[in-house]
């Protein structure tokens, strides 16, 4: 065998095995979409009849609580991005890198100072390689998050926007995360999580015009917000982790599809390249035989006379 057929030969064996890798990989993300749209679809309800109750309760009182009292002059601002704990997903995380990038550059230039909360290996390595300060981080759980994922998430965002901004508290609270839309589609897209637009979350929940009843809160509606407030946080963050994680696998399952594709459209150029080294050896060999019995034949010719 020839040294080119060789190389051709281990280049299909090595491509053969990848091929079979990132297959096995398109398999799995597949399978895990299907769960992770399921509990995308079970989250909506709670936090759709949460963010109705927060908005009877401001609606119906004066109360000013940092769930939904605007600052009057905003100078501190937390971004919760939301990125992936493995690659080979596409740009699934670069995008969401960017989205935050582009709402930490508005956050500043309208006056405000932005902590950075990340959730994800990938997020945080990109943080860390550019030497960017991160208040917090969490890893380990993107791809299957729990409930107790997002509480432990939210936990010292709460802490965050209950403290005074002197203390190293935040006005306000965005989120970055990946819309999963379909199959196909996935959109990063960023949202102020608090203090929350009473306007907007009346458009979520399909309240808008609609004429709330009267309430009494017992024993205030300040202490209704407080005990709602941890609620409605982690309720959103669970959300969007969901939502990240059913667009991680979707996105995931489509880059191995097309690696897939790619390997065995290789494979099939190299096979050929293969086929015509080895008839070239072939004709080369053929060749070299033709010539031999040509010369012998001569050599024995001129033995005769």
């Amino acid at each position: 065998m020839g040294a080119q057929l060789r190389v051709y030969k281990r280049r299909i064996r090595a491509i053969t095995a990848t091929k079979k890798i990132t297959k096995a990989m398109e398999m799995i993300s597949a399978s895990r979409i299907v769960k992770a749209q399921r509990k995308v679809a079970a989250s909506m309800p709670y936090a759709t009849e949460l963010t109705r109750a927060v908005t009877a309760v401001a609606t119906g009182s004066n109360a000013k609580h940092a769930l939904t009292t605007e600052v009057e002059a905003p100078t501190r601002a937390a971004v919760l991005l939301i990125t992936s704990d493995r690659g080979l997903a596409g740009g699934y995380s670069s995008n969401a890198i960017k989205q935050a990038d582009r709402l930490t550059e508005r956050l500043r230039a309208e006056g405000k100072d932005v902590d950075a909360y990340i959730v994800g290996r990938k997020g945080v390595a990109y943080y860390g390689f550019r030497e960017r300060k991160i208040a917090e981080s969490w890893t380990g759980f993107t791809d299957r998050p729990e409930y107790a994922d997002a509480k432990r998430v939210a936990g010292p965002l709460i802490e965050a926007i209950q403290a005074d901004t002197a203390e190293g508290g935040i006005d306000e609270l965005h989120i970055v995360y990946t819309e999963f839309v379909s199959m196909m589609t996935q959109n990063a897209v960023d949202g102020r999580m608090l203090p929350l637009s009473l306007d907007k979350a009346a458009e979520e929940t399909g309240a808008k015009g609609e004429i709330l009843p009267l309430f009494d809160f017992e024993p205030s509606a300040e202490d209704v917000l407080d005990a709602l407030l941890p609620r409605y946080v982690e309720s959103r963050i669970y959300n969007a982790l969901l939502q990240s994680a059913a667009s991680e696998h979707a996105a995931r399952r489509r880059a191995m599809k097309s690696a897939t594709d790619n390997a065995g459209d290789l494979i099939k150029s190299l096979s050929r390249l293969a086929n015509a080294a080895r008839q070239a050896e072939i004709t080369q060999e053929i060749s070299e035989i033709v010539g031999g019995a040509s010369a012998m034949a001569d050599a024995t010719a001129g033995s005769d006379k």
